[in-house]
């Protein structure tokens, strides 16, 4: 009896979240192109689920990653690292499954990378102190035993005295030299401030050019300053002219996305300037590039520019068609609650969003995958 009370207690949540989602004040042709359901949830054990990374196989199984925070939904409580797998397009999805358990604080920041061979690598960090890698060649079904890292990021130390680490979150990229690239932010907080803080801080990339066996940092991308204050989440994505643009979390009063680009990913960074048509509420967003006959590249944030106080609300794709030059594509995804999110993109253009929303309660999180085909997202321009 008490199986068939949570069966069906989630089977409600999900129709409320997936119907306030598809039905409140959204528009009819989204209703009719985007399907959605509900991949983690709070239950018993996650107090909230966070953090959703989403990659997409060789195979075409999709395979969703998030933070199950233990007791509270707080950034430092404990926390499970947490996968599921769908071999259906998110139609269906497998169990749970524990990559990385709890220890001692967080364990968390999920950043999967899918090779061109296939093999699916993840990092993320515990803790904020220790960061670690892992890899799968069977499509997720096993992992390799987890290899600490922390050495990478210690060798930022001379530069950059970090008390705070972490990858990504969310998906990351594989170069066309083979080259495994990760963005990365520390955080350096003063004696005064508790340990426990996300700032002030810096970004940066790490690297593997022989398939994770090893990892290396790259050049520091920038640090906080009163032009561009703490730099932190940041997504990378490959130009076609083989140059790497990185898309930029920042605290700055003008609530933009910052942008700055390097040959290699790894050094001659360029000063981040601030992209004046990628609004941002301070709050971590994905970038990807695109699989239509164009390979565009869309961005997904929440997009709430014209709400008082900028809450994390109005999940929103946008597409450039000039190497993220200009945006001139808008569509809404969410018109609720929406926070952190990822994005994959299948072969066929078909486009997969995992992201964060909830009922506007606290921070108890559901997360939550909508997918839709391209041309609905670009009105076939």
């Amino acid at each position: 009896m008490r199986e068939n009370k949570f069966k069906y207690l989630y089977l409600l949540i999900n129709f409320l979240i997936v119907g306030y989602g598809c039905v409140a004040g959204q528009h009819t042709s989204e209703r009719m192109a985007v399907d959605s359901s509900i991949v983690f949830t709070p239950n018993e054990r996650y107090a909230s689920t966070r953090i959703p990374a989403l990659v997409m196989s060789k195979k075409g199984t999709l395979l969703a990653f998030c933070e199950g925070r233990i007791g509270t939904a707080s950034d430092w409580s404990e926390m499970d690292l947490l996968m599921r797998r769908s071999k259906d397009g998110g139609r269906t999805w497998e169990a749970p499954i524990v990559i990385a358990p709890k220890k001692s604080g967080p364990t968390s920041n999920p950043t999967p990378i899918v090779d061109s061979k296939g093999t699916i690598h993840l990092l993320y960090q515990r803790d904020y102190a220790r960061a670690y890698y892992t890899f799968s060649t069977d499509d997720g079904e096993t992992w390799s035993p987890a290899m600490d890292i922390t050495a990478t990021f210690d060798a930022f130390k001379p530069a950059y005295d970090w008390k705070v680490l972490a990858p990504g979150p969310g998906h990351s990229i594989q170069l066309k030299n083979g080259r495994l690239l990760v963005p990365v932010w520390l955080s350096d907080p003063a004696k005064t401030v508790p340990h426990r803080s996300h700032a002030p801080s810096c970004i940066a990339t790490i690297y593997s050019d022989d398939l994770g066996k090893t990892w290396k940092r790259g050049e520091i991308i920038a640090k906080n300053s009163a032009e561009f204050k703490n730099p932190s989440e940041t997504m990378a994505v490959q130009l076609k002219d083989g140059r790497v643009m990185v898309n930029i979390r920042n605290t700055s009063e003008k609530h933009l996305r910052g942008v700055s680009y390097s040959k290699d990913g790894i050094s001659g960074w360029s000063k981040p300037v601030f992209d004046e048509e990628l609004f941002d509420p301070i709050c971590m967003a994905s970038i990807i590039r695109l699989s239509d006959r164009k390979k565009g590249i869309l961005f997904l944030n929440p997009d709430s520019r014209d709400i008082p106080k900028h809450p994390r609300k109005n999940l929103t794709a946008k597409v450039s068609y000039d190497e993220g030059q200009t945006w001139p594509i808008s569509k809404l995804i969410h018109e609720g609650p929406s926070g952190y999110s990822d994005v994959a993109v299948g072969a066929d253009g078909t486009v997969y969003c995992l992201f964060e929303t909830n009922s506007g309660k606290d921070w108890n999180y559901n997360i939550v995958l909508k997918t839709f085909k391209l041309d609905w997202l670009t009105d076939n321009k």
